[in-house]
């Protein structure tokens, strides 16, 4: 009997210590258990903080960048939204109305003839070219009408014009800037002209041959009409410069946009073709005389 409790005793006692030891195990085995766990947490946590890391590089990148960029000023605004304003040059109209009307005199021309021949001729062919004051008739000082003042330069026209015996050429020759002008000079000179003959020099509506048969025709004393068609007639034969005395130049007439005749481009430059091809030589010679109305 006493051996059977003894038995149950350590019987017992190894239970308990089955138990205990179980118990150990499993105790060691908890933490094992969730140690990967903790190893699984902490790269979770490194990535997180990486991630974050890259994230707030690049925003401090990009404010970086934003920050280099210049501002734009108010001058590209400007640029980009507001038209441009483009700055209204002045046209000869708008100098000519703020300016009082002046009468032409001959240093107006020589100063224009000096100007047109600088880089067109050397210098010795710009002095034979030079107008002399001896070269000019007295100028219209806005008060004359044309045949006032053609009485005033050519006093003695009654006994030019019976001398005029050669065809094809002129005496007096009237030069303005457009065919309406010479019909409008015409009329005003019949008070001067009395006999004489006039015929018109102008392209408009008039054939070139046409001219130069009526020049062919008879004696011809007044010519008025533009440096263009004058300066072919010239260039055709049609027209001679032998007989040639007076040049008379519509100088301060202004048409509705307040221009001359020499501020009409085309205009001046056919006129200053026209000084060339041989009214400048006769000035030179003493034949021509020129006189601004």
């Amino acid at each position: 009997m006493g051996d059977d409790l003894g038995d149950e005793w350590w019987a017992h006692e190894d239970k308990s210590d089955a138990s205990e030891a179980e118990e150990e195990t499993q105790q060691e085995k908890q933490p094992t258990e969730k140690a990967p766990k903790n190893t699984k947490t902490k790269p979770e946590k490194r990535k997180s903080v990486t991630e974050g890391t890259v994230k707030a590089k690049k925003k401090k990148d990009n404010e970086q960048k934003v920050s280099n960029i210049p501002p734009k000023t108010e001058t590209d605004d400007d640029k980009t939204t507001k038209p441009k304003r483009k700055r209204k040059k002045k046209t000869i109209t708008d100098v000519l109305a703020s300016s009082e009307p002046k009468p032409g005199c001959p240093a107006d021309l020589q100063s224009m003839v000096k100007l047109y021949f600088s880089d067109k001729r050397s210098v010795i062919e710009q002095e034979e070219l030079a107008l002399q004051d001896p070269s000019f008739l007295s100028c219209n000082d806005l008060t004359h009408t044309l045949s006032s003042f053609l009485k005033q330069v050519c006093p003695k026209w009654s006994k030019v014009q019976k001398q005029h015996k050669e065809k094809s050429s002129v005496v007096l020759l009237i030069i303005c800037s457009s065919a309406l002008r010479a019909i409008e000079l015409l009329k005003q000179m019949t008070a001067f002209k009395g006999e004489a003959k006039a015929v018109k020099l102008f392209a408009k509506h008039i054939k070139i041959e046409e001219q130069v048969k009526l020049l062919q025709k008879g004696v011809t004393h007044v010519g008025v009409g533009t440096p263009g068609r004058i300066s072919a007639l010239i260039e055709k034969d049609g027209l001679s410069l032998k007989a040639l005395k007076y040049v008379v130049l519509d100088w301060n007439w202004r048409d509705q946009k307040l221009r001359r005749m020499v501020d009409v481009p085309e205009v001046k430059l056919d006129f200053m073709k026209l000084l060339e091809s041989g009214i400048l030589n006769g000035c030179k010679e003493g034949k021509v005389k020129i006189g601004l109305f």
